[in-house]
């Protein structure tokens, strides 16, 4: 799942990841999520088992949160097969890289 929001930011991420709890409460189907950001707003980059993974985390998750926070406008999505991946720094859980 690719997300694009413009003018989101890196502290309304936070709110909503407060509210939301993803990274301690994991939801089904989550496999990995990294997120960055510019001056063009929040990219999101996730891979999900489903696209019905993440669709039943947005309606019985995420909205609210993001509701909560008072986002404006509409992200992006997009969802593409996964072909591949490619992550050495995942394969030694001891080591922390700073991007």
């Amino acid at each position: 799942m690719l997300m694009h929001w413009p003018g989101a930011t890196r502290e309304q991420y936070e709110a909503v990841r407060a509210i939301v709890k993803w990274d301690s409460d994991h939801p089904s189907g989550g496999k990995l999520h990294v997120v960055g950001f510019d001056d063009d707003g929040m990219h999101i980059t996730d891979v999900w088992e489903s696209e019905a993974h993440f669709d039943r985390f947005m309606q019985e998750r995420l909205a609210a949160g993001i509701e909560e926070v008072g986002l404006d406008g509409q992200p992006d999505v997009r969802f593409v097969p996964l072909s591949g991946v490619f992550a050495p720094a995942l394969d030694h859980p001891d080591q922390t890289e700073t991007l």
